[in-house]
């Protein structure tokens, strides 16, 4: 039996899993490059990249791998600059944890708060890979075809039904599933996000039936019998994030690793105090006390660069308490080994996970 489906023919990839782009450092060169080598399609989660930094990462890539890679990008409006003065109640809120660290007092952010999208089009527009994916939002109708001039396969993340029909009236490539379960920010935008929590394996089977193209599924997917289980209700293939992040090659601080592989249930909660945007992770000290106080929070992305320093810096020092450890609810399950390990388990796990389904026919 062989692991293919027509995903790998649009992508180009030996195997329809993706590993999930995820921004911070944790998609390096490396990790990308040996899940590529592998038969997956390798992603950078790009979201807060500048372009010079995009073309140096993608060209360490290249130097290793001729494999397809996807390039991810955050879709999403920048607030306005927030003046100084509107900003205090929420500086206030973390003031008492730059002081534990160790940190100078904190200062009003000052825009922009991320990098220029278009710029960063741009860049991707120069390097063409052969897949860009982004998150959030979606991109105009103009700028898909402009990829799709250029070559590029795109795809876009949907938490609803109603955003995969969107996208497909766009014109993308593929659907990105994503499940209530999945780790980092929810990507929904035609909805509250806080009612577009559908489940990974209602949402795959009810958007399978919904549009054309082909899904990918994501969030809560760890392991072969899971993507197994996706493909059974026509999901094309599955994109992994927090599986990924224990890789030897990931850039995750060492105690993020350690957390996940140390979970025994899921502790995971949706938080917006990180960055300003819900989004899924470990339970630690910071989302705890910042929940409990309702402390003010500045808009998306903002709020990222003002939880920034306190994140670094608790991730350098080892120390789980402030740390941004996004993680989907199947955490638990998480396993320690290289990026290309993973994947060849994955495949074998998969086509065991298969064959079991097709002894249930005999």
């Amino acid at each position: 039996m062989k692991l293919h489906t027509p995903l790998c023919d649009l992508l180009g990839t030996r195997l329809p899993i993706i590993q999930a782009p995820m921004a911070g450092g944790t998609t390096t060169p490396a990790l990308v490059a040996a899940a590529a080598k592998a038969g997956a399609l390798g992603s950078f989660g790009f979201a807060y990249t500048q372009p010079e930094a995009m073309q140096r990462d993608v060209e360490a890539v290249r130097a290793l791998t001729d494999a397809p890679i996807n390039l991810n990008f955050f879709v999403n409006a920048q607030p306005a600059p927030i003046a100084p003065e509107a900003q205090r109640g929420a500086i206030d809120a973390v003031a008492g944890y730059y002081q534990a660290l160790g940190l100078p007092t904190p200062a009003p952010v000052r825009a922009p708060y991320a990098p220029d999208l278009n710029a960063q089009l741009a860049m991707a527009e120069d390097i063409r890979p052969a897949v860009l994916t982004f998150h959030l939002n979606d991109l105009p109708a103009e700028k898909l075809q402009r990829l799709h001039a250029l070559g590029i396969k795109t795809g876009g993340s949907a938490t609803c039904v109603a955003e995969a029909l969107h996208l497909e009236a766009l014109g993308v490539d593929f659907i990105i599933a994503q499940g209530g379960e999945a780790g980092g920010h929810r990507g929904t935008y035609l909805r509250d996000p806080y009612e577009a929590m559908t489940g990974t394996l209602a949402l795959t089977r009810m958007i399978v039936r919904a549009v054309k193209i082909p899904v990918v599924a994501a969030g809560g997917i760890m392991d072969g019998a899971g993507i197994a289980a996706v493909l059974a209700l026509g999901a094309q293939g599955a994109q992994l994030g927090t599986a990924f992040i224990p890789c030897t090659e990931s850039g995750a601080p060492p105690i993020h690793k350690q957390s996940l592989l140390a979970a025994r249930d899921d502790t995971t909660v949706i938080t917006e105090k990180f960055t300003g945007k819900p989004a899924r992770g470990l339970v630690n000290r910071y989302i705890r006390e910042m929940k409990a106080s309702d402390a003010p929070q500045l808009a998306f992305p903002a709020q990222g660069v003002l939880s920034g320093p306190l994140r670094a810096t608790s991730g350098k020092a080892g120390n789980a308490d402030y740390l941004a450890m996004w993680a989907g609810q199947a955490a638990p399950l998480s396993r320690e080994m290289s990026a290309a390990q993973l994947v060849i388990t994955l495949e074998h796990e998969t086509l065991e996970a298969l064959e079991r389904l097709a002894a249930l026919r005999r």
